[in-house]
């Protein structure tokens, strides 16, 4: 994720840190599976050696189109979505052959910004929230059909919102007189609803982040890309995963911690070698998040979090 207004350049967070973790080979196969505007992508081709090669992936069109923009023999985008990145590596020929893999987790600064996308609570605009606008149901659909206690349950869960069950009560409430169809109508409704306004956040904020986070799969679609990402990986490759929230690096920190133990399931006691353990990936270094003069010349920087780890086997 990254800042940006029609005004200002998108900036890639954690660049010059995912950059030099990820490209530890010069002349070999990498993959962005989060292209965006390309940021990463730019940073890590400046760093490959002539015989080097780097495959993009996304399923926003609108980040399709950006990717045009880079004319270099060494770069493919592809549009998929990044849990499929197994898939991407195989068609392209380098399945068990990535020296790197990343990862930018979340929804990116130009959807945000973009109110006809529908990511935002405080720009007016059609209530979508979809990474990819051509395919599956919009946020609209979503609340105009869900059960009041599964939007509860989404709220809670994804949103990890208090009040879950008090805001899905308000929007049933008030769809039976209209459906809900712009970003800002449903902000104020559940800005009106809400007891208890978070310091410097917007009541609403969690509740488009659940909405958003059910209607794209965004956790199982970050489950699936951390195994295909093993996978696809050759020894001694290296993971880069760039996180923005809790529910997200969570899940990465295990990930990692689990394929770091390896078979865990073995009888306590039993004596195995260590080559038996089957352990996949290793740690490298600590999580690492932003800067102070990052965050300040980039306020959604804040939350980063990323964390690198190298295939082993």
């Amino acid at each position: 994720m990254a800042q940006s207004s029609p005004s200002t350049p998108h900036i890639s967070v954690l660049l010059e840190g995912a950059v030099d973790a990820l490209v530890h080979d010069p002349s070999g196969n990498y993959l962005d599976g989060t292209f965006g505007r390309g940021g990463h992508s730019r940073a890590i081709l400046k760093n490959l050696a002539p015989e080097g090669r780097l495959i993009g992936i996304d399923r926003d069109p609108a980040a399709l189109k950006a990717g045009q923009a880079i004319d270099d023999a060494r770069f493919t985008l592809v549009r998929s979505s990044f849990s499929e990145l197994d898939d991407v590596a195989q068609q392209q020929g380098v399945f068990g052959q990535l020296s790197g893999v990343l990862l930018d987790i979340g929804v990116s600064s130009p959807q945000l910004d973009d109110a006809s996308r529908g990511f935002s609570f405080l720009r007016d605009g059609p209530l979508d929230m979809r990474m990819d606008p051509e395919h599956g149901v919009s946020a609209a659909q979503w609340i105009a059909d869900a059960e009041e206690h599964e939007m509860a349950r989404v709220f809670k869960e994804y949103g990890e919102e208090r009040y879950a069950r008090r805001l899905a009560k308000a929007i049933v409430q008030r769809r039976k007189e209209r459906p809900f169809l712009r970003t800002v109508d449903l902000a104020e409704v559940v800005k009106a609803a809400h007891p208890a306004w978070e310091k410097h956040k917007h009541p609403a904020t969690r509740v488009f982040q659940a909405i958003r986070i059910h209607i794209n799969d965004e956790l199982g679609q970050l489950d699936a890309a951390l195994d295909a990402a093993l996978e696809a990986l050759a020894p001694g490759g290296v993971l880069v995963v760039i996180s923005f929230h809790s529910l997200e690096d969570r899940r990465v920190k295990r990930f990692i911690r689990d394929k770091a133990r390896g078979d865990i399931d073995i009888p306590k006691g039993l004596p195995l070698r260590e080559d038996q353990l089957n352990r996949r990936l290793a740690p490298v270094g600590k999580a690492q998040r932003p800067s102070k003069e990052e965050v300040d010349a980039n306020p959604r920087a804040r939350s980063a979090v990323m964390r690198v780890a190298r295939k082993l086997a």
